[in-house]
């Protein structure tokens, strides 16, 4: 169960990522608590030697939905997955042919899933839409909320009942509006005027795309993420509200890589969401939109019969990362996801994201990507990597070490997700802050970790019990062998 962070903790976090903390600088100790922690930033991290943070490239599950009714089509886009129980919920604008956006041709499709593999389209009989009274539409007639509506799950404590779910959508001309809805199928208006107006944005061609919004239980506010153009550019901006309807000024997200700034790219959508199974970190597998870098020729083009508008550009999916503030972390700049093998992966606008990743087995989790786009094939697709496997902290055969900033823990052992080759291993040791090691958890103390396991408890010969040691400042030196590190926790 993820443990709340204290106020303290909070400020330090986004001190650290809007630069305030360099990897190797003299820190106060980071007060982890019991949460989980991934390598997908270097905010742990005070020396790599040998080793490396990599980022880890989901695996092609192949199609999930196939965009095949009238309704959906060539120009479905902007997809949400939710996970609600047992229940997966799947969210999506339906576009059968192009058409300008945000006018009466889009709707909101829907489907469910029993494990995020399989999906199903409800029969359901809320709209008549292009001669068909019985279809998987939840929202029409609601131009133009309907060309990017992403829904999300309310976790606010004591949040209404009949607000359990909201959404957010809109486009430049209309600001961006807010609905909600008690079962996730039926909705209406939350609020009758916009929450954003173009007048309310420093920044120009607002709105265009996917906007999202969701409770921090870390920051305990509703976070805002939408599109906007700067300097040419398609970039990112932040919100923060305490009620949904009444919003701070928007910040323009930056970005960082290995402590100077990244480069600035199309960010077609953002996608950013905690994590569910460490909430305090937020990720965004986000579009990357190239404008202009065709691939495909006339002939390809035409052979797979994408609409002749729509095979200009190209794009692919990244990983970045934000603890809180404006910054992303974009520790990795290469392709979380890359375009497959075929002309109809690289055509315009196609290979965006899904909002959320979602656990889809007992060691996986999937984030699904909208492909095909304006083709006849046009369908979403699954991509699955194990649990807090985006990214991992490598070391090959020869072997190297990771030091951690001292930080302070809660609970009586030490878990860590890994994976090691047959001959390959990780071992442990605790040090004080300043970095001599602790009696009986020394190097040489330390059981070598062989495996590959979602949750291992690390011991030494005295045991697996670190709960003398909790609440004090240490340093944990991880010695790697040909594996790969990819979270740690204390628990109880």
């Amino acid at each position: 169960m993820f443990n709340r962070i204290s106020r303290a903790m909070l400020i330090a976090t986004i001190l650290w990522c809007q630069g305030d903390y360099s990897i190797g600088a003299e820190v106060e100790a980071l007060e982890l608590g019991a949460r989980r922690e991934l390598f997908v930033d270097h905010y742990l991290i005070d020396k790599l030697d040998n080793v490396r943070l990599v980022l880890n490239r989901p695996r092609d599950e192949g199609v999930a939905l196939q965009f095949d009714k009238p309704w959906e089509g060539l120009f479905c886009g902007y997809a949400t997955v939710i996970r609600d129980g047992d229940l997966y919920r799947l969210y999506y604008r339906g576009r059968s042919d192009a058409g300008a956006d945000g006018d009466e041709g889009e709707v909101t499709c829907y489907a469910e899933s029993s494990d995020g593999i399989q999906w199903t389209k409800p029969e359901l009989d809320l709209y008549e839409v292009q001669g068909h009274k019985t279809n998987n539409v939840v929202l029409a007639a609601a131009a133009p909320v309907t060309h990017n509506f992403s829904p999300l799950l309310d976790t606010k404590p004591g949040v209404p009942a009949d607000e359990r779910f909201k959404a957010i959508g809109g486009i430049v001309t209309s600001g961006l509006k807010i609905w909600k809805s008690a079962d996730g199928v039926r909705w209406h208006p939350l609020a009758e005027e916009p929450i954003l107006t173009k007048e309310m944005v420093p920044f120009k061609h607002m709105f265009d795309s996917q906007n999202l919004a969701f409770w921090s239980e870390v920051e305990e506010k509703y976070l805002l993420y939408f599109r906007v153009f700067e300097g040419g550019i398609r970039r990112i901006c932040r919100a923060e509200s305490d009620d949904f309807l009444h919003w701070s000024e928007p910040v323009l997200m930056e970005y960082r890589h290995q402590g100077g700034d990244a480069p600035i790219e199309h960010l077609y959508t953002n996608q950013t969401h905690p994590y569910y199974r460490a909430p305090h970190i937020y990720l965004s597998v986000a579009a990357r939109f190239m404008p202009g870098r065709q691939v495909l020729t006339d002939e390809q083009a035409e052979a797979i019969h994408v609409n002749p508008k729509y095979f200009k550009d190209t794009s692919d999916a990244i990983l970045m990362s934000t603890r809180g503030g404006k910054v992303y972390e974009r520790t990795f700049l290469s392709s979380f996801v890359r375009p497959g093998i075929g002309a109809q992966n690289w055509v315009s606008r196609t290979n965006y994201p899904a909002l959320n990743v979602v656990q889809t087995g007992p060691t996986e989790m999937s984030v699904y990507l909208n492909q095909d786009y304006a083709q006849p094939t046009a369908h979403l697709h699954r991509y699955s990597m194990r649990l807090d496997g985006f990214a991992s902290a490598q070391a090959a055969y020869a072997g190297g070490e990771l030091l951690t900033k001292p930080l302070k823990f809660e609970g009586r052992r030490l878990s860590m997700n890994f994976a090691t080759s047959a001959a390959g291993s990780i071992r442990v040791e605790i040090q004080d802050a300043a970095g001599q090691p602790i009696p009986g958890f020394a190097l040489e103390d330390a059981r070598e970790q062989i495996g590959n396991e979602i949750e291992r408890t690390v011991s030494w010969q005295s045991g697996d019990n670190v709960s003398s040691l909790a609440g004090q400042a240490v340093r944990l030196r991880f010695v790697i062998k040909d594996a790969d590190l990819y979270s740690l926790q204390f628990q109880p």
